[in-house]
């Protein structure tokens, strides 16, 4: 079950940073073709397609292509003669929206936001782990979790990629009347879109594992909500948190 399941979320989060990796290469006739952008030299843009993604380097003359649409969302136009930059002109100020959210108000992650925070969920104990619980510890196997998040980025690339190192101290089993502190150390990155993948030890009363976690984030208006799902391997079992948060956007 385990194998299957790491298979799984290895595949998620290489599909998704394969989605992101893609940059749109518009013409001045309008053809757009999907690319990975390599180089643009004064003269000249080199990529190759991501249809072809191990296929020749493809070099085209900047004042043949209108336009850059990257993976990160941002843009540059190629539409002066001589193949100047042009940067299109900013679109006029919207008036701030207070109304309800809406379907499609999902977070676009700015990758100097951070996601420290409080957090709150729970964890569900499985096979050896689950019978640890309640012979050592009289536990239940579903606990519930509460904690705080402190996250530190160590660098950005300009897709938008971030490295980050993540702390979660938490406290678990709360609603049994115990008091089952925990400590997960994650070293992981973060995509442009908030998706992100984390990898560290897990401390616990118990003893000390492996914790494999995955995450995104949504937004409504300026409140990001971190979603998180972690899997610790060990002791015979598996455990599973899902585990929820909330912050203000801030830089």
């Amino acid at each position: 079950m385990l194998p299957r399941l790491l298979s799984l979320l290895l595949l998620l989060l290489v599909s998704a940073f394969a989605a992101q990796a893609q940059d749109m290469l518009t013409k001045q006739s309008g053809e757009e073709i999907a690319v990975k952008v390599l180089e643009i030299s004064p003269t000249g843009v080199t990529y190759r397609r991501t249809d072809n993604p191990d296929g020749p380097l493809i070099t085209v003359r900047k004042t043949d292509v209108f336009m850059i649409r990257y993976a990160n969302g941002t843009k540059e136009v190629f539409g002066t003669p001589g193949g100047a930059r042009q940067q299109p002109a900013a679109p006029p100020a919207a008036p701030p929206y207070t109304g309800p959210a809406v379907p499609g108000d999902e977070l676009l992650i700015d990758p100097t936001v951070n996601l420290s925070g409080p957090r709150i969920g729970f964890t569900v104990l499985t096979g050896g782990a689950a019978d640890k619980a309640r012979k050592d510890f009289s536990l239940n196997p579903f606990l519930t979790q509460f904690g705080w998040q402190f996250e530190t980025r160590i660098f950005r690339l300009s897709s938008g990629l971030s490295g980050l190192v993540e702390v979660v101290p938490l406290i678990g089993g709360l609603e049994q009347g115990k008091f089952i502190p925990s400590l997960n150390a994650l070293v992981g990155i973060r995509g442009p879109k908030g998706f992100e993948f984390g990898l560290g030890p897990n401390i616990t009363p118990a003893g000390a594992n492996i914790a494999l976690a995955i995450g995104t984030s949504f937004k409504v208006e300026d409140v990001n909500f971190p979603v998180n799902l972690a899997v610790v391997p060990g002791n015979g079992g598996v455990r599973f948190s899902l585990l929820l948060g909330f912050n203000y956007r801030r830089r």
